[in-house]
């Protein structure tokens, strides 16, 4: 018989796990909750048609698609299989979504008769990327969005930088958050004298991080671009100095290029806002941030864990059109998504997860005969009440074999009933954690505090 799997790229949770990406949720949700965002949900699974094309044609390679049934290949003729390309097209027409914000921007476009502009929307739900599995990066992974639709206004940007301040400052996490503007990238393309091949020049920024300076200017090289065009890239990625210094530099550099200067009056205007609000995260303008995704257009976010090994753990920006895709032109949005997955293993790393995050039953009752049981189920039941989780040890086992599972469950207390209590009214509570146990009226448990 096989030994038990999962798909690589996937993790199982164990309860105590669980509870802790739990935490993360709750902490992230009360924060969109108190910026007034709503909370949305989609299918996991999308039309291929609303996926293709959104991307880049690096993300269209990692969508996972979906035959249309188990029997999908049983009508295809000789000729159809002798070509897997056509047999594939013609067996999936879905796809699992590979990121929240297109399935919100066919949403918001199907049902934009129902809804008040501009739109705030939440959204915390699972993805699926055919990716190659490793440290960070999954197959299967959870993103936690905010998004607001129908505004071009900045004030927009600077409320999603606030968010991301709360949400790390709730979950003790020092960040650093890195800003850029696809525009000032299109006015670096221009500059360079590549203005044609701002993808390329994007898709190979985005990596510098990964693979360094030297190697995205072989890459650039690779996609027919000049060596003087790339010495012309160079001085624009390295600028250094505070980010007005940055800005007041880039200017010189882009005078030239429309877009180019509308991305740094942007920024400026982004980071005169964000200068008064005392932010616990640092914020940094970064030139060579270029986020992959094709449909950004305007201000882009990555948020780093400071002192962690672990790529961005929140990312995000601005996208003008990409409702129009779907039949609702010129709605400008913008957005942010926070990557659950990551941020449980950098708080795992840095062992920020409060320790009763990681205890679910705070009070097992043992069972120790039929007439001890009855006693527990009445004491349990004004405790549950009062919000405190309970459980009653099901069978009737020595005292020794329940303690020891209790400790084995990370249970902090053991309520323990015999005839001897019964008889006197009373329990006796011990604390697993210290070893300290005393004897109580059965009257007064349900007020105990159960705190660790």
């Amino acid at each position: 018989m096989a030994k038990p799997s999962i798909p690589s790229g996937t993790r199982d949770f164990s309860p105590a796990e669980t509870a802790k990406r739990a935490y993360i949720f709750d902490a992230i949700k009360s924060v969109f909750k108190t910026f007034g965002f709503q909370p949305l949900e989609t299918p996991a699974m999308e039309n291929l048609s609303t996926l293709l094309g959104k991307y880049g044609e690096e993300g269209d390679k990692l969508l996972f698609k979906i035959l249309n049934s188990g029997n999908a290949f049983a009508k295809l003729t000789p000729e159809d299989l002798a070509s897997p390309a056509a047999a594939s097209l013609k067996a999936c027409e879905k796809g699992l979504r590979y990121d929240l914000t297109v399935p919100f921007a066919r949403y918001v476009a199907q049902h934009q008769g129902d809804i008040a502009f501009p739109f705030r929307r939440y959204q915390i739900q699972p993805v699926w990327r055919a990716d190659r599995p490793q440290k960070g990066r999954y197959r299967e992974f959870y993103q936690c969005d905010v998004d607001i639709i129908g505004s071009a206004a900045l004030l927009n940007e600077v409320e999603l930088v606030q968010v991301v301040d709360a949400v790390y400052q709730k979950l003790g996490i020092a960040v650093t958050l890195k800003i850029n503007n696809r525009k000032v990238l299109s006015g670096i393309a221009e500059f360079m004298g590549a203005g044609d091949k701002l993808t390329e020049v994007t898709v190979a920024i985005d990596k510098i991080e990964k693979i360094g300076l030297d190697k995205v200017k072989q890459e650039l090289s690779g996609q027919g671009i000049s060596d003087e065009a790339i010495a012309r890239l160079e001085p624009a990625l390295t600028l250094t100095g505070a980010p007005e210094e940055k800005l007041q530099t880039l200017s010189r550099l882009l005078s030239s290029s429309a877009a180019g200067m509308a991305g740094i009056q942007e920024l400026s205007a982004i980071l005169g806002y964000l200068q008064p609000l005392q932010l616990a995260c640092s914020v940094e303008l970064d030139l060579s941030l270029a986020r992959g995704l094709s449909y950004y257009t305007g201000a882009i976010f990555e948020v780093k864990a400071n002192g962690v090994e672990m790529g961005s753990i929140t990312g995000g920006g601005r996208y003008d059109n990409l409702t129009g895709i779907f039949g609702l032109p010129n709605v400008s949005g913008v957005g942010i998504s926070f990557g659950a997955d990551r941020i449980y293993d950098v708080m795992t790393q840095l062992s920020l997860f409060p320790e009763s995050v990681q205890v679910g039953t705070r009070v097992m009752f043992t069972n120790l005969g039929e007439r001890e049981e009855a006693y527990a189920i009445a004491l349990a039941a004004p405790l549950r009440k009062n919000g405190v989780s309970v459980e009653i040890y099901p069978d009737r086992k020595k005292l020794q074999k329940q303690l020891e599972y209790a400790n084995r469950r990370g249970i902090p207390y053991v309520v323990i009933a015999g005839e001897e209590e019964m008889a006197q009214q009373k329990v006796s509570v011990k604390n697993l954690r210290t070893g300290e146990q005393r004897m109580l009226p059965a009257a007064d448990l349900a007020g105990c505090d159960f705190a660790v």
